[in-house]
């Protein structure tokens, strides 16, 4: 970061840290207070304006200029760069006065909030990914635009906020595919099959559905899901024939298969191999459940085994004191002339 955007960081904390303690003159009528904070939205001193309408609306809670302060103080907020404040502020203007004529306003500003809610001071100077983001915020502005359009589909605001809605559904789709590609490099091949389906199945109509296809793909060819995986990559190939998996028309994996060797293997390029590979869909966790219930069965006392499996297992040394009362001449000749 270039040194004047630190000190253009720094003056704009040091300007909020002293204009936030600003006095209201207690001797204001209304009206002077109300063009007073109006004067301060026009010059752009958004701190300055949440403290007049904040005083505005405390001293005259009942005056002509209540609920239009209370509608600003939202607009305020939001352009001080406080966006749980102007989120918190339309939440109580949509409760207290949900007939308004501006109410969609409301609800519009609220959006708004949420959807800058990442975009900070530093986002705006620092190229930042937003797919990779926590995308909390992007999902609430996304519920917030829903309800105006839903609540008020003729209202001034809706085209703008169905705009968003498209960016925002695009940018949530995107964060999936990102989160698949990170179970296929942990190996969680099950948890990336089933969010590669969730952005197929949910998020129609945006660029990540063939992502979600290839993700499906992937997954299920290393989890030896034949069928599966055909039916996954002959949907990629016929509606996204252009997809980045897809190589002359071969799927080629975007995730390099995970080398489950030890170190000791990679260490000795694998002339001292401690353990064998695993078979496809297999870890070493059920291998190890596995044997776990192999040992506590060979421990249960004859007494308290089965029937059959008892006399299978005298059947078994019976068979095995036959074969140890051979002559040391026929374990010589290997059994050829018993």
């Amino acid at each position: 970061m270039q040194v004047k955007h630190l000190l253009l960081i720094a003056i704009l904390a040091l300007n909020v840290a002293c204009s936030s303690n600003e006095v209201v003159d207690e001797n204001l009528s209304e009206s002077e207070l109300y063009q007073q904070a109006q004067t301060d939205l026009d010059n752009k001193s958004y701190t300055s304006a949440v403290t007049k309408l904040k005083a505005l609306e405390s001293r005259y809670p009942f005056g002509r200029y209540a609920e239009q302060a209370q509608l600003e103080l939202i607009y305020a907020n939001y352009k001080n760069a406080e966006p749980e404040a102007a989120k918190s502020a339309a939440e109580r203007f949509i409760r207290l006065h949900p007939q308004h004529a501006n109410v969609d306003y409301a609800y519009y500003l609220k959006g708004l909030a949420s959807f800058d809610q990442d975009v900070g001071l530093l986002a705006r100077f620092l190229p930042l990914d937003m797919t990779k983001r926590d995308p909390g915020a992007a999902r609430d502005s996304f519920n917030e635009f829903a309800q105006l359009t839903s609540r008020f589909p003729n209202s001034r605001y809706s085209p703008d906020a169905k705009q968003r809605m498209i960016y925002l559904r695009n940018l949530l789709a995107a964060y999936e595919v990102h989160v698949g590609h990170y179970y296929l490099k942990r190996q969680a091949y099950v948890a990336a099959a089933n969010r590669g389906r969730y952005v197929v199945e949910n998020f129609q109509e945006t660029p990540a559905v063939g992502d979600g296809l290839a993700i499906m793909t992937e997954a299920y060819q290393r989890l030896a899901l034949n069928d599966l995986a055909d039916s996954s990559l002959q949907t990629l190939k016929l509606n996204y024939p252009d997809n980045p998996s897809l190589v002359d028309g071969k799927f080629v994996p975007q995730e390099d298969e995970a080398d489950n060797r030890s170190w000791l293997s990679k260490a000795t390029l694998g002339l001292i191999e401690s353990d064998a590979p695993l078979p496809p869909g297999e870890t070493r966790a059920s291998q190890d459940v596995i044997k776990q219930y192999q040992d506590a069965e060979q421990d249960i006392p004859e007494d308290l085994q089965p029937a059959d499996q008892s006399s299978d297992a005298e059947e078994e040394h019976e068979a095995e004191g036959n074969s140890d009362d051979r002559s040391w001449f026929s374990y010589m000749t290997f059994g050829v002339f018993d």
